[in-house]
């Protein structure tokens, strides 16, 4: 479940390939591997474990000459890493496939090829489908013909690229719940999951959409969509990548990650879904095994990630019903832990490579935890590889110090955490987890209503201009968005900025309140509404003035000293991650002001590789 890279030319494609799964490594991967229609008139392929140079190195060793080819680096979500285990899988000598996703009814199919005399020589799902495309040519001898036939078996996500040496002018590709892009050349076309695997030798592009079946060959491409009925895609143009090192026609890097969001979070649940509910394996081979087993979760981090733990926290205890401890990652490695049983111990970070949150990962494989999850961004990082489990945010180089869509798809992928635990545990309650399905699969669209309130929020931040010091506000799982918030403010515009629960106001925090205070405050349309319009006028009894982002179904309006800010509805469970986003918008645009270096603020790094 990583990257796919094809071709179909009149030159030699495999540098072409090798080239392309480079461009794809910051997705993680643990093994690479390539098939090429050769020369000499049959498949060859090359895998190896670990990086793609070593793939490169082997391919250089023993050349491949070809104008038809797949090639794949692979995340193992079925299978061990190893080299029988990685992609492309070959039924016979004279079929491959490679395939991003998760197949669900493998073992079904599996057994049903076994009985059909199939020999399979891997542990991957991926196995399965190369087989039964073959078996399927066998009274369906055209390749398209076939896959079509094939795909209406298959029970999951994919994203398939298959070649035939019977047929070697064509590339078939497939597309469900899992992204591919084809490349547009003269003479010559391509396949990937990503356009930024073909920018070498393309700038036009045609999106697969959701059940296309597309034909490529080098001077004709040939869509069907998910009826069957052919169809048109529109080509585009591509001229800036969306994760290149460069800002485009933003200002900064940071304001260009915000509005991101949308994009990178579909990408983090992309191959991780299935009709009503989240696909276990997606967090690696071990997890149907181990998730059924936990009592307990230890969440370790630091800064931005350990608001996002925090969130979890709400997610695990209140939807899944499990037992969650959040804890600063400096902190838990200097004390005596005491470590409840069947405990899973989840580390979260952007880098991976964050020195507090990497020993204490190692402080806690003495402890005996049940297992380790890594929710990461980069997946060569220490922390991937030093963890039992995985699961990647996907999120794309983020090159803010401040963390923008990190968080967000930090927040997406222990909702899927969350989902994933409570289903196998029986603890989530009836339907939770189709409705949250359906709206996470809405979510991207939610982050961009968000968005679109970019100017009003720009036209807020001048209340910032003259201001020295910010309370933020939040209850319930709002709290540590409203921390997120206070930590964004102080990164980038140095405005000394604080969280609390509102209800903790009265506690000392109020006597902080007068005009030259602005009080930030996120208002979700939920069973603490009351209690925090309550808190509210504590506020504005003391003269304090009120930024408040409410729900647009709230009934909060503007007044004197009230500025309130309308957002769009949504599920309560996902409101801490819209709500982030105006957020974020507001640090930047009052750092702006401030005239601040926004993507380089003093004294702070983006990875903290020292303690």
């Amino acid at each position: 479940m990583c990257g796919i890279v094809g071709a179909v030319a009149e030159r030699n494609i495999t540098t072409i390939l090798i080239e392309g799964l480079k461009r794809l490594e910051y997705r993680g991967y643990d093994s690479a591997g390539l098939a090429v229609f050769t020369q000499q008139g049959h498949l060859e392929r090359r895998r190896r474990i670990g990086k793609v140079s070593e793939l490169e190195a082997a391919v250089a060793a023993e050349p491949l000459v070809g104008n038809l080819g797949i090639a794949h680096t692979r995340w193992a979500t079925h299978g061990a890493p190893t080299e029988g285990n990685a992609h492309p899988h070959f039924s016979g000598h004279d079929l491959a496939v490679v395939h991003n996703g998760i197949i669900e009814n493998h073992d079904v199919l599996r057994e049903q090829l076994k009985g059909l005399g199939y020999v399979f020589t891997s542990q991957t799902d991926t196995e399965v489908i190369v087989h039964l495309l073959h078996h399927t040519l066998k009274s369906l001898p055209d390749l398209a013909d076939a896959l079509k036939a094939t795909v209406k078996q298959l029970h999951g996500a994919y994203g398939l690229a298959v070649i035939s040496a019977s047929q070697p002018d064509r590339l078939l590709a497939a597309r469900s719940g899992s992204p591919l892009v084809i490349g547009l050349g003269h003479g010559e076309n391509f396949l990937a999951s990503d356009q930024l695997a073909l920018r070498q030798v393309t700038d036009r592009f045609m999106y697969l959409e959701e059940g296309d079946i597309a034909e490529i060959r080098r001077d004709q491409i040939t869509i069907w969509a998910v009826d069957g009925q052919p169809v048109q895609r529109e080509a585009v143009q591509y001229h800036e990548g969306a994760e290149a090192a460069d800002k485009g026609h933003y200002r900064h890097f940071m304001l260009k990650e915000i509005h991101e969001q949308p994009t990178v979070v579909q990408r983090t649940l992309e191959d991780r879904l299935g009709s009503d509910h989240v696909l276990v394996q997606a967090f690696g081979p071990k997890a149907a095994e181990l998730f059924p087993k936990v009592r307990n979760v230890q969440i370790v981090a630091c800064g931005t990630s350990y608001h996002a733990g925090m969130v979890a926290r709400y997610w695990l205890e209140e939807l899944a019903g499990i037992p969650c401890q959040v804890e600063v990652a400096s902190e838990f490695r200097y004390r005596k832990v005491v470590v409840q049983p069947d405990t899973l111990f989840v580390s979260i970070s952007q880098s991976g490579e964050t020195a507090d949150t990497l020993a204490a990962l190692r402080n806690a494989k003495e402890l005996g935890f049940l297992a380790s999850l890594a929710i990461c961004n980069v997946g060569i990082s220490s922390l991937v590889r030093e963890s039992d489990l995985t699961l990647l945010t996907r999120a794309g180089p983020e090159i803010g110090v401040a963390s923008t869509k990190a968080f967000t798809t930090q927040l997406v992928s222990l909702m899927l955490l969350t989902l994933s635990l409570g289903r196998v545990r029986g603890t989530l309650p009836a339907g939770v987890e189709a409705e949250l399905v359906e709206q996470l699969r809405r979510l991207p669209v939610r982050l961009g209503e968000a968005l679109a309130m970019d100017a009003t929020i720009e036209k807020t931040s001048e209340l910032f201009a003259d201001k020295h010091h910010t309370l933020f506000l939040g209850r319930g799982a709002q709290f540590p968005v409203a921390m997120e918030g206070a930590l964004k403010l102080k990164e980038i515009s140095y405005i000394h900025a604080e969280a609390y629960p509102a209800g903790e106001l009265k506690h000392g925090p109020l006597a902080l309140v007068d005009a030259d205070m602005p009080v930030v405050t996120v208002a979700p349309n939920n069973e603490l509404l009351e209690k925090l319009k309550s808190n509210l006028q504590e506020v504005r009894a003391r003269g304090g003035e009120l930024i408040v982002f409410a729900d647009e179904k709230a009934g909060m309006s503007n007044g004197e000293g009230t500025h309130v800010i309308a957002m769009p509805h949504i599920i309560d469970a996902l409101a801490p991650i819209l709500y982030t986003i105006p957020l974020q918008l507001l640090s930047y645009y009052v750092a702006v002001l401030k005239g601040t270096d926004v993507d380089q603020p003093r004294n702070l790094a983006k990875s903290v590789t020292v303690e």
